[in-house]
């Protein structure tokens, strides 16, 4: 990878994570675009800029991390079916993750529901994320896990989870938010700790590309969830259906019409 690569999917990752477009897909078209070969490496770096996207997170909502030890808590019942999932169908997991064809489909099929979640789900009673209970956020954690599937999106599905028990459009983005932080932190200590233990190693030059990483998705993801916020508040989910769709489909089309897409 050079530096050019590196902020190219910086930027993406900044923009997409938080918002339910699915950030693979958008990865995976953007990497077969600019031709980047996949290695040890890069599927480390696909990973590992999620740290700055985090920390945008705790940045943005700082005060809310000091409110209370309940807040944990229910962060920690959230994240538990993740981990359920997450070791119980790992290798399948893997195996989706290879398929673009998978995502472009998921995209799709993801872009419809969300034309029609918020005539579904418009009734939200519960505006703070304080309000939330630890059965809610289980089953928030539950919606999650189906992200797992390659093309669905963390947030997207979170969200919609939320909303489904009655938060209101803001507050169940900000749950989404905030679960992000042990979902994503978890996701990036175990790519870690694969890379190490398969014995490799990283060298001074790809340090500087992840700090690079890190840094331009920190900014961009700090300007995508206040943008983000502020626009579902006031206009709900269409547009980001419709985007969807159009982007699932050009993937499925891309597949079936024989481009080389490089998964990485």
């Amino acid at each position: 990878m050079n530096i050019f690569e590196v902020i190219v999917l910086a930027i993406i990752e900044g923009l997409t994570e938080f918002l339910p477009v699915s950030s693979t897909g958008h990865m995976i078209i953007a990497s077969s675009l600019m031709g980047i070969q996949s290695d040890n490496f890069v599927k480390l770096f696909t990973v590992a800029i999620q740290l700055g996207t985090i920390l945008s997170v705790v940045v943005l909502y700082y005060k809310r991390f000091f409110r209370s030890v309940h807040f944990y808590f229910k962060l920690f019942v959230a994240f538990i079916p993740a981990v359920i999932f997450g070791l119980l169908f790992s290798d399948r997991i893997d195996e989706l993750l290879e398929s673009p064809l998978t995502v472009g489909i998921s995209l799709v099929l993801g872009g419809i529901i969300l034309l029609f979640v918020d005539k579904w789900f418009n009734k939200g009673t519960i505006d703070d994320t304080d309000e939330i209970s630890y059965l809610t956020a289980l089953k928030i954690g539950v919606f999650q896990c189906i992200a797992m599937i390659p093309g669905v999106s963390r947030s997207g599905a979170s969200i919609v989870g939320g909303m489904a028990k009655k938060l209101t459009r803001k507050a169940a983005a900000e749950f989404s938010f905030f679960l992000a932080v042990p979902t994503m932190f978890a996701a990036t200590a175990k790519k870690l700790y694969d890379f190490y233990k398969d014995g490799h190693v990283i060298n001074s030059q790809e340090i500087n590309l992840l700090l690079i990483g890190n840094v331009i998705g920190f900014f961009v993801a700090l300007l995508a969830i206040k943008t983000f916020i502020d626009y579902l508040s006031k206009h709900g989910f269409r547009v980001f259906g419709i985007y969807r769709i159009i982007v699932g489909t050009i993937l499925v089309i891309m597949v079936l019409s024989g481009y080389s897409l490089k998964v990485i």
